[in-house]
C-alpha cells in the first residue's frame, strides 16, 4: 500500500542489495504487487489449470498466460525475496493473491508434495504495532506463519525472516502517547543489522 517510507520495501531492498554483491553474476527479477497488483484468482483462472491446453476457453488461455508468467518468475530463481506489511493481522490481499496464482498442480505442487524444495524464501516483513513476546497483542500477527505454512505446502522450507516492528510508532496517533519512536528505530536497524550478519556469515555461496 505505502511506497514512500515503507520499512519492508527498504528492507527487501537492503537484502537484494547484499545479494547482487554476494553474487555479482547474478540476476536480479523485481515485482511491485502494490503498483501492479495481479487480479484475483477466478473460476477461469483456476480452472485454467486443470484443463488440458486444448481444452481451454480463449479467457482461460489468457489467464494460464498470467500464472505462466507468475510461476516462471518463482520457478527461475534460487531465492525468493518478499517484501510485506502486516494489514488487520494478515497478509496484504495482493500477496495473497500472488501466491494462490503460484499453487499450479503439476508445476509447483506434485503428487508428493510441493515441488519448490530446492529455493529460499526470504521475508522482510513490516508491522505498524508491536507483536513480540510481552507485547499486548502477542500472537495477533497472522501473516507470519501463514506466509511458512502456504509456501511450506509448495515445498519451500528454506525460510528467513526479518522484521521491523512499530514502524507506525510516529504516526499513529494510538501510539503517539507511548513514545516508541527509538524503539521503532532499533527494530528497523535490528533488522537491517541481520540481513548484514547473514551475508557476512554465509557470504556467496547459495545464497
Amino acid at each position: 500500500m505505502r511506497t514512500d517510507g515503507s520499512r519492508s520495501r527498504k528492507l527487501s531492498a537492503h537484502y537484494a542489495e547484499r545479494w547482487r554483491a554476494a553474487n555479482p553474476g547474478g540476476t536480479v527479477v523485481y515485482r511491485d504487487l502494490a503498483a501492479d497488483p495481479v487480479p484475483h484468482l477466478d473460476l477461469t483462472s483456476f480452472t485454467a489449470n486443470v484443463l488440458a491446453p486444448e481444452d481451454r476457453t480463449a479467457a482461460q488461455r489468457d489467464a494460464r498466460a498470467l500464472t505462466d508468467e507468475l510461476v516462471g518468475e518463482v520457478l527461475a530463481a534460487n531465492t525468493i525475496v518478499l517484501g510485506s506489511g502486516l494489514y488487520n493481522f494478515g497478509p496484504p490481499s495482493t500477496v495473497k493473491t500472488w501466491f494462490d496464482h503460484l499453487v499450479v498442480p503439476g508445476v509447483t505442487l506434485g503428487p508428493d508434495g510441493g515441488m519448490l524444495g530446492d529455493k529460499r524464501l526470504v521475508l522482510t516483513l513490516a508491522n505498524g504495532g508491536g507483536y513480540g513476546p510481552g507485547a499486548p497483542k502477542e500472537g495477533w500477527d497472522h501473516r507470519t506463519p501463514w506466509l511458512a505454512h502456504a509456501f511450506e505446502q509448495l515445498g519451500l522450507t528454506d525460510v528467513e525472516v526479518y522484521t521491523a516492528e512499530l514502524t507506525l510508532a510516529r504516526e499513529s496517533p494510538a501510539m503517539a502517547p507511548f513514545d516508541l519512536g527509538d524503539a521503532e528505530d532499533a527494530s528497523f536497524a535490528a533488522a537491517i543489522a541481520a540481513i548484514d550478519e547473514r551475508f557476512a556469515t554465509v557470504g556467496a555461496g547459495r545464497s
